[in-house]
């Protein structure tokens, strides 16, 4: 039986690697940098150096050169599915919608890997340190923000009713401080699924 856990952070803050799937090949256009290419496919460009060992300067890619692009769509997709489960939440309680925000998907993404590689569930993660230094180490800029995390739960509707059945999980979905969403999956070798929701408003 899989033990199925939440742990929900409410914080308001003023502020003065995840499995991919069989990569995808891309041809480098006229005008494209590794960011641009980044951006498009909603992955780090850490992602796309580690997938493209050959190339010795990141800085320096060349039209007609093919890139090896990772993907994960069918995670993006349970991920997608809780955006969209607490947006409904949010509707409910008359608030507005929160927009995603891929670049805090990646985040969250890494934090629930980091979980599983480093053995551990809290919000402190022995690489990044607090979601809050996570953030800031990951380029994400906010006057405030919070995290939920849970492991066990199978499915985006599971995850979402064991955060909504929590004061303080519900506090973070249905806090009017925030604007934007990321929700990061992963799962360990055994199947078992880790989720981590991060909500920032940005600067």
């Amino acid at each position: 039986m899989i033990k199925k856990i939440c742990i929900g952070l409410l914080s308001s803050v003023l502020i003065s690697t995840t499995v991919m799937a069989q990569p995808i090949n891309y041809t480098v256009q006229n005008g494209d940098s590794m960011w641009k290419i980044a951006v498009k496919y909603e992955v780090g460009v850490d992602e796309i150096i580690a997938e493209n060992k050959n190339i010795t300067n990141p800085s320096i890619i060349y039209p007609g050169q093919v890139l090896k692009v990772p993907t994960i769509n069918d995670v993006k997709a349970l991920e997608s599915e809780v955006i969209r489960l607490v947006n409904v939440e949010r509707q409910k309680a008359g608030l507005p919608a929160l927009s995603a925000n891929w670049e805090l998907c990646r985040v969250a993404r890494y934090k629930s890997q980091d979980m599983i590689n480093k053995h551990y569930f809290s919000h402190t993660s022995p690489t990044y340190g607090s979601p809050f230094q996570m953030m800031e180490s990951f380029g994400i800029k906010f006057s405030s923000a919070g995290e939920n995390i849970a492991y066990g739960q199978k499915t985006p509707a599971e995850v979402m009713t064991c955060w909504m059945n929590s004061s303080g999980h519900r506090s973070n979905i249905l806090s009017p401080s925030y604007t934007q969403i990321g929700v990061g999956l992963a799962k360990d070798s055994n199947g078992v699924c880790y989720w981590t929701q991060q909500f920032i408003r940005p600067m």
